[in-house]
């Protein structure tokens, strides 16, 4: 058997067991492809390269053991392979915090967040960082600015720690601990404020599959309309930011939710992947 006839197989198999996706893969060879190449230690870009090669009978065991183990746990294989990619960026990551997801990488990394920001731009704030990604990005794509990322939880800060040591970006993000605005509340304002915050409202947050129960649900459950972090943000911020600043927002699925929470505000969509009304932009 060959790397890709052995994906196939996997597939075939995450997809029977109805296993969810949406944490890292949406599709169920991605997802196969992903376990493969980790399991086998190959590179998960080089699939092309290696996809003809035959595995010895103990390789097999090895995946189909993974395969195994993500089905019966129903674990996101983040989680099992200790390791996610976010616009091609590796993070570690395990049980501590979400995996890494956020669509606010993608302005963040195409550049269209840029026209908004000025050459006054120096503070960035990751609110609600979980295990770093964004603030690694904004540090990343943003080589001048300090960035300041900020969590509730102690032990979500404790994976994002891992990931600045990681990228060599311990002198450029600090982290801050603390309920929303006031892990920073001795800090100077912000020129930029990125937050990903809590916002799956309690109907859907009931209906998750067990992939995304696996998570730290203070992560997601944003409250009865998943709007209750968001509301503290938005009452709040304007204090925190310089007079040029921006605030974007995630909200997910949440337009309906938001717009009915906060009609007197008309954002600036930002087009994603995922649809044009899930990230938002307020000056």
């Amino acid at each position: 058997m060959t790397v890709i006839e052995l994906i196939e197989a996997c597939s075939a198999r995450l997809t029977e067991a109805g296993v969810s996706f949406g944490q890292g893969t949406t599709n169920a060879f991605d997802e196969a492809a992903w376990l493969v190449l980790w399991r086998l230690g190959l590179p998960l870009d080089a699939l092309d390269e290696h996809a003809e090669r035959p595995l010895s009978a103990t390789e097999q065991a090895a995946v189909q053991a993974l395969v195994d183990q993500r089905i019966a746990t129903r674990k996101p294989a983040a989680y099992l392979t200790g390791e996610a990619w976010l616009q091609g960026v590796p993070f570690t990551v395990d049980e501590r915090a979400i995996v890494p997801r956020s669509l606010i990488a993608e302005p963040l990394a195409d550049g269209s967040i840029d026209a908004w920001l000025s050459d006054r731009t120096e503070r960035v704030l990751d609110l609600c960082t979980g295990n770093g990604s964004l603030a690694v990005l904004a540090a990343l794509a943003w080589p001048e600015v300090q960035v300041d990322a900020a969590d509730l939880s102690a032990d979500a800060l404790a994976v994002a720690r891992l990931n600045l040591e990681r990228h060599g970006l311990s002198a450029r993000i600090h982290l801050h601990q603390g309920d929303g605005l006031h892990a920073v509340a001795a800090q100077p304002p912000y020129d930029l404020v990125l937050c990903n915050p809590p916002y799956v409202n309690r109907q859907s947050m009931a209906a998750l599959p067990p992939e995304f129960r696996a998570e730290p649900a203070l992560a997601l459950d944003g409250g009865d309309d998943g709007m209750d972090f968001i509301r503290r943000l938005l009452a709040g911020l304007p204090a925190r930011l310089s007079p040029q600043g921006v605030l974007v927002l995630e909200i997910g699925h949440e337009r309906r939710h938001f717009e009915a929470a906060f009609p007197q505000l008309s954002p600036v969509w930002l087009p994603t992947t995922a649809g044009d009304d899930q990230v938002l932009l307020l000056t």
